[in-house]
């Protein structure tokens, strides 16, 4: 449908976010569903974040995307909140009320979605790279499916202790335990799902990776390696995995599927998913 004076405004906010292929496979379902609605992408800073928002309520924007490093940082701009999102701690889909915006978390359903598929989880071992937004959605995700034990990496001491101690009060209770990133020559032989949460190896940094050759050879060869990142594909890490002999997964069925479940809130309608998958495949391999 052509943009109008009608035409109502959805969107995707982050930083960077002009990698973001959301537009794509929203935009594409929104044209198919013949909706008066238009996708963008909204560059968003850290401290602009409350100066975003508040703009948005004053000029209509009826809901929006979240992604790095809004997350959690949107949580307290919040009217309400769902208790997926509560108990995973971040925010990923917001929606106007008339109390205010209101916001919740898709990610963990895309996250489980195409791990569903591929094997039975329960009693097994995941290793999360990362401890945010992204990271509380796999872990929760993790949990749902069974897990026996979920093992979070970071850099930073302080940011693990926090990311275990965001956990105590929410009423999904995981099986965590939090490690520094130095004692992954430990964690690693253990690893039955080895999930990349981190922004390396996206865009910028696309020849980089979180885990080098020489790490990736001491997981087991059963292992499954999922990066969450889409774009690239394959991304540097999922390319050394597969060198490995490694099972992998990109983060593409994440974006879609967590895209449909947001696509559904805005509407109030079933959205065409396979239309959303197809539009994505289309663009990266254009």
């Amino acid at each position: 449908m052509p943009i109008t004076g009608t035409t109502q405004i959805l969107g995707v906010i982050g930083d960077p976010v002009t990698h973001s292929l959301s537009p794509v496979m929203h935009n594409a379902a929104l044209a198919e569903l013949g909706a008066d609605y238009v996708y963008v992408a909204f560059p968003v800073l850290a401290e602009g974040l409350e100066a975003a928002i508040a703009g948005f309520a004053a000029t209509g924007v009826q809901g929006f995307s979240i992604t790095i490093p809004h997350k959690q940082a949107i949580l307290p701009l919040l009217a309400t909140v769902t208790d997926e999102a509560q108990a995973v701690g971040a925010v990923n889909t917001v929606w106007r009320t008339e109390q205010g915006w209101a916001g919740t978390n898709t990610d963990v359903a895309g996250f489980v979605a195409p791990l569903k598929a591929f094997r039975p989880w329960a009693g097994c071992t995941a290793l999360v790279l990362g401890n945010g937004g992204a990271a509380r959605a796999v872990v929760a995700g993790c949990a749902q499916l069974g897990f026996d034990a979920v093992q979070v990496v970071g850099r930073r001491a302080e940011a693990l202790v926090a990311f275990q101690q965001g956990w105590v009060n929410s009423p999904l209770q995981p099986p965590l335990t939090v490690h520094a990133w130095e004692e992954l020559p430990t964690l690693l032989p253990t690893a039955d799902l080895i999930v990349n949460t981190t922004p390396l190896g996206m865009h910028t940094t696309a020849g980089q990776t979180p885990l080098a050759a020489e790490a990736l050879a001491l997981a087991p060869s059963h292992a499954v390696v999922y990066d969450l990142i889409y774009t690239p594909r394959p991304t540097r890490l999922l390319a050394l995995a597969d060198q490995r002999g490694l099972s992998t997964l990109d983060g593409l069925e994440m974006l879609v599927q967590q895209g449909a479940a947001a696509l559904e809130i805005w509407l109030n309608c079933p959205v065409p998913v396979d239309t959303m998958r197809q539009a994505l495949i289309d663009w990266l391999e254009r």
